[in-house]
Order: structure tokens, then C-alpha cells, then sequence
């Protein structure tokens, strides 16, 4: 079986869609996917095996150069893709207007979708050839896994999703040259994200920086801009064992979580890829609900409040601890 499945962004959101294609997988032995996403996130399909193809799309890109040249080659050479194969069923696990005119509906299939109570956007809901309701107050990864197994027709399973990722970064670093005497032990602190009330305090991080790295552990400093790559600068002056990573790509920064001890995490894509590892991992909120869009998956430790700064340092140091994390 052939299909299509409409998912462009954001990691998240990408992420969280990684466990209805398990599901799919295991009900579906001969399952082939083409994956249309958004070129920013390409990388994170390509991990799971039942991913055929990528099909990149650069919406966002497109729309601030709409009238280059270079766009609207672009454009065609995107379409020529997309309806290059007949699909048994094309899924638009995004419910927006934009995925559903701008994929949607161009591609080869059947099309199916979130009604228009269910959507994000309740008109998408007008491209489908079948539309199911699917209630909001549960998890995103949970809605995904039965928009899939409605539309593919297998009953939705039970268990907790599974990423399937989790295995293949894991392998791929016990079958290099390296192995974990090669390391000394670390933990990650993803410090950065886009919107300003999901920051952490400066100085609450150089508390647990020094805390950690006090036990002769090491904090991994990822960074993504020049903003970011700023702050981890500043974060690792507080001691020598307070790294600040190379500039890596997606992939490369998740086979390095995969290799950690733990993780501390505010609220960004780079959390959702902790969780899909079964990575302990930390998460600090304070503008987002995590019973609806927090990371999914094993071994996640929610620390909430109505903001971020009323998170404190200890709360943090008691979880690693309980994790034997430090």
C-alpha cells in the first residue's frame, strides 16, 4: 500500500506524528509512505523505515519570494513530484487551508482528513473525500494515531506510541568505532526556543551548571543561531566541564542526545526529539499546556508553572537525582 501523508510542520508537530506511522507499519506489513514536509525538517522523516520518500516543500520560503523565478521553478518541480505517483490514500495530518490546497489536494488518492469541528483550520475539511471527528482534548500524538488508523482501517492499538527512531540512533552508536568509555558523562540543556516567555532564567541555568558540573559532569550546550550560540557562551564561562557544541545538524544533535546521560529542556522542537528517543528528559513550561502538545513518550518529567521564573533550580537537581542522572 501507497500513501501520502501531509504533515509540514513544525518539529513538533512533525515528531508527534512519528508513532501513528509505527502503528500503520505493524498493522500494514507491505506500507510504502511518501512524506510531504516542510525542507527545514526533511531530515526527520528519512529516520523512520516506513518512509519511502520525502517530498520537501518550502511554503514559508515560497510565500516571501512569491514573485522569483527561482519560486515558481521551484513550484513545478515540487507538483511534478508530488503527482508523479498514484496513492491509495493521501492523509492530511495537518488540517490547515494551506496543507490542504497546497498538497492535499494536488496529489493522486483518496483524501482523507480531520472533519471541520476536528481541524485546525475547519475548512481544510472541504478538500477531503472522507473526514473524521476526532476530539482535541487529548494528546496531538494520540489524534495523529487515529487519523491514520481511521483512515487506513486498523483498530487504533493501545499501548503508548512508539517513535520507532529510538533504536536506529542507538545502534548507530554501538556499531560505530566509539563507544561510551569514549565520553565522559554529560548532560544536555537545550536553552533556547523561539518565543521569549518559554526562555529560562540565565542565572537558574548557571545554578544548575554548576551544580552538575560540580560532580564532574559535563553540560552540552547545542545552539542553532548566533543569538543562541551567544547564550550557550555565556552559560559555559561558569566552568571549564560547560561545553558549548559545534554547529550540528539535525541529525547529528539527536544522535548526541541519544548518547547522553539526560536532558533539561525548555519548551521547543528539540524536547519533542528527546522524548522520541525515550531520553530522560526534563522539560520546563510555563506559556504551553503539556497534557495536549508536551513531549511524548517514556521517561518525560514535566515541571510546570504560570511562569517560567517561579521553576526553580532545585526542582530540577531532585528529578536528575531521582533519574540517577547526577
Amino acid at each position: 500500500m501507497k500513501i501520502c501523508l501531509v504533515k509540514t510542520s513544525s518539529m513538533g508537530d512533525v515528531i508527534h506524528t512519528l508513532p501513528a506511522l509505527t502503528d500503520a507499519q505493524n498493522a500494514i506489513p507491505d506500507l510504502q509512505v511518501d512524506w510531504v514536509v516542510e525542507q527545514a525538517f526533511a531530515e526527520i522523516p528519512k529516520w523512520h523505515s516506513a518512509v519511502n520518500q520525502v517530498i520537501p516543500i518550502k511554503i514559508r520560503h515560497w510565500r516571501k519570494n512569491l514573485f522569483q523565478r527561482q519560486t515558481w521553478q521551484e513550484w513545478q518541480a515540487y507538483k511534478k513530484q508530488l503527482q508523479s505517483t498514484q496513492y491509495d490514500a493521501v492523509i492530511d495530518a495537518q488540517g490547515l487551508i494551506k496543507s490542504a490546497c497546497l498538497v492535499t489536494k494536488l496529489a493522486k488518492g483518496t483524501k482523507y482528513g480531520y472533519d471541520s469541528q476536528s481541524a485546525r483550520e475547519g475548512l481544510s475539511s472541504l478538500f477531503y473525500d472522507e473526514k473524521f471527528t476526532i476530539p482535541y482534548q487529548q494528546h496531538a500524538v494520540d489524534r495523529i494515531r487515529q487519523l491514520l488508523a481511521k483512515s487506513l482501517g486498523y483498530p487504533v492499538p493501545t499501548q503508548i506510541g512508539d517513535y520507532g527512531i529510538a533504536g536506529i540512533f542507538l545502534a548507530k552508536f554501538a556499531n560505530s568505532s566509539q563507544n561510551m568509555t569514549a565520553y565522559n558523562p554529560y548532560i544536555v540543556a537545550i536553552h533556547s526556543t523561539t518565543r521569549a516567555d518559554k526562555h529560562w532564567n540565565e542565572n537558574y541555568w548557571i545554578e544548575i551548571i554548576k551544580e552538575i558540573t560540580a560532580l564532574q559532569i559535563e553540560v552540552h550546550l547545542p545552539w542553532g543561531n548566533l543569538t543562541e550560540k551567544a547564550r550557550a557562551e555565556r552559560l559555559a564561562t561558569v566552568s571549564p566541564l560547560a561545553k558549548v557544541l559545534p554547529k550540528l545538524t539535525l541529525t547529528e544533535l539527536v544522535q548526541h542526545i541519544a548518547n547522553s546521560q539526560s536532558v533539561i529542556s525548555v519548551d521547543t522542537g528539540l524536547s519533542h526529539l528527546t522524548a522520541a528517543l525515550n531520553k530522560p528528559n526534563i522539560i520546563l513550561y510555563g506559556a504551553t499546556d503539556p497534557k495536549l502538545i508536551g513531549a511524548y513518550g517514556q521517561n518525560q518529567h514535566y515541571l510546570q508553572a504560570d511562569s517560567m521564573q517561579n521553576i526553580k533550580p532545585s526542582q530540577v537537581l531532585d528529578i536528575l537525582r531521582t533519574e540517577n542522572a547526577i
